[in-house]
C-alpha cells in the first residue's frame, strides 16, 4: 500500500534547481520534494504521496491522522525498514527459490 501521509518540515534546502526539505513523519524523517508546494515553510505540515508534498495541512489534522495511521500499523507498514521485511519473510523468493 502507498498512503499519502502528513508530516512536517523540519528544513528546507535547494538541490540542483529543485526544492526539498527534511520531514518528520511522527518520527521517521524523509527527504521530500517541494516542487508543487513552492511556498511551504519550516514548521509548516503537507500530505506528502511517494516523495511529493502535494497539499498543506493544518497541524491538528496532521497529527490525528498520523496518530490514526500509527494506531492501524500503518506506518510502520509503510516506512518500515525493508532489510527486516526481507529478513523476516516479507518478500517473495527470487531466482531459483520462486520456480520451484
Amino acid at each position: 500500500m502507498c498512503l499519502a501521509v502528513p508530516g512536517r518540515v523540519l528544513d528546507i534546502q535547494e538541490r540542483d534547481g529543485t526544492r526539498l526539505a527534511t520531514v518528520d513523519f511522527g518520527g521517521v524523517v524523509k527527504e521530500v520534494c517541494l516542487e508543487y508546494l513552492p511556498d511551504l515553510q519550516v514548521g509548516e505540515y503537507a500530505i506528502v504521496h511517494v516523495g511529493f508534498a502535494l497539499q498543506r495541512l493544518d497541524e491538528e489534522s496532521a497529527r490525528h491522522t498520523l496518530e490514526l495511521f500509527s494506531e492501524l500499523g500503518m506506518l510502520q507498514e509503510e516506512f518500515g525498514d525493508p532489510w527486516e521485511a526481507a529478513a523476516g519473510g516479507g518478500l517473495p523468493p527470487v531466482g531459483e527459490e520462486a520456480r520451484k
